[in-house]
């Protein structure tokens, strides 16, 4: 799955996604940047 780095400044392929549910509800996806490490997260249906 794909999501915008906000580091890289670029789409990259999420690293170890995994399906969560914010704080109000709405289901998300939180995975790893394969280039930098950092968190990166998609919001909506996962």
């Amino acid at each position: 799955m794909q999501a915008y780095c906000m580091k890289c400044r670029a789409k990259q392929e999420m690293k170890s996604p995994k399906k969560i549910t914010m704080k109000n509800g709405k289901p998300a996806t939180q995975g790893v940047c394969p280039k930098c490490g950092t968190k990166m997260f998609r919001i909506g249906k996962s």
